[in-house]
């Protein structure tokens, strides 16, 4: 198929509108995460956690913490799960909706596909079952509340070195066997998955699982290099790069159906639609690298710099942090990747206004 031409403002339009963040927004969370396909969870809350501040980018000041944890652990419309692919990041967590667990259950019923840990797992089998058994007398539980009884410990070069209770529950989510119920905090609490996942969901044939998710992947993103999609949508050659590129088949005409009318957001720093790091630089013209895990003194935008939408551009980073018991949102910079009009500058302290209130705090700085 010959790859269709691109301009980058038409390729930058497309991916903000599939992310959903030009003026259309959603109704609600569950429709929200549906469109995204995950929310990724972090502990990291210089200003929120990512998962809220995702949200609120999308849905506005509505939007509420409380909801995520509604969705999550009373009505069961998401849930929370890592693919096999994620399963090498123990600190990622992903938020996906229910209506995809259907996506998931052919790779589950695999196993886990990395030889060490199903070694370890076979070695360990008593020790499954004692998990198990736990669960299933007095579950849902926290890890700590389940005793390690491991014939071999879990070797690691990592933090998660002998950490068997987790290890143990990691794999047997990845299996089906085990589901994250709720959390305590920023802990899980875990539970037999039967008690979690609906019953009576029936599995896509695996092939058709993984097609299914790059499709869903790729109009989620609208644009995205074909590494990370497969055969997914259409090939595209967008101006100015010589990478191979794949699109939403609908994407396009979408765009040209009903006009783009942007606005001005702040991002988290793990929103995906700054993630890929390559799209980001040869799409937007947009460099960024969260720099929390650098010295202070080698950062250029700050410990947790929100990336700052304006139109169809990436335009700048606002350096800021939350002082939850001062009630303060301190503003250390915003930097200016493009000379800021009088418009813009008000856009942006406009949003960042919006985003003290749905925090409950003031502006300083």
């Amino acid at each position: 198929m010959t790859a269709l031409q691109l301009d980058k403002q038409d390729a930058r339009r497309v991916a903000i509108r599939a992310q959903r963040l030009d003026e259309v927004q959603p109704s609600t969370l569950v429709h929200l995460v549906s469109r995204l396909t995950f929310l990724q969870l972090d502990p990291t809350a210089a200003v929120a956690p990512s998962a809220d501040l995702i949200a609120w980018s999308r849905l506005g000041g509505g939007y509420r913490s409380a909801d995520l944890k509604q969705a999550l652990e009373v009505d069961r419309t998401l849930w929370e799960h890592k693919a096999q692919d994620e399963l090498t990041s123990p600190a990622i967590a992903m938020v996906r909706p229910m209506s995809d667990l259907r996506l998931h259950l052919a790779e589950m019923a695999e196993g886990v596909r990395y030889r060490d840990a199903r070694e370890w797992i076979e070695a360990n089998e008593s020790f499954r079952l004692d998990v198990l058994a736990r669960l299933r007398d007095v579950g849902p539980l926290l890890s700590r509340d389940i005793a390690d009884t491991s014939a071999v410990p879990w070797v690691s070069t990592g933090w998660t070195h002998n950490q068997n209770v987790t290890r143990m529950l990691e794999f047997l989510i990845a299996r089906g066997e085990v589901a994250t119920s709720g959390r305590i905090g920023r802990q899980r609490t875990f539970d037999l998955a039967e008690r979690v996942y609906p019953a009576g969901t029936e599995a896509v044939p695996l092939e058709d699982a993984r097609r299914m998710r790059d499709e869903r992947r790729l109009i989620a993103l609208g644009i995205a290099r074909a590494a990370t999609v497969g055969d997914a949508g259409v090939p595209v050659r967008i101006e100015g790069s010589d990478r191979e590129w794949r699109m939403a088949p609908d994407a396009l005409a979408e765009l040209n159906a009903s006009p783009f009318v942007g606005r001005t957001a702040l991002l988290s720093p793990f929103d995906r639609l700054i993630h890929d790091r390559i799209r980001s630089q040869e799409v937007f013209d947009f460099e960024y690298l969260l720099e929390m895990y650098k010295p202070a003194d080698k950062r250029r935008w700050g410990y947790f710099a929100l990336p700052i939408l304006h139109d169809d551009r990436l335009v700048g980073k606002l350096d800021a942090a939350v002082d939850r018991k001062a009630g303060l949102l301190t503003v250390n910079a915003i930097h200016e990747d493009v000379p800021f009009t009088r418009a813009m500058t008000d856009d942006v302290r406009a949003e960042v206004t919006r985003l003290a209130d749905w925090l409950g705090v003031t502006v300083t700085g």
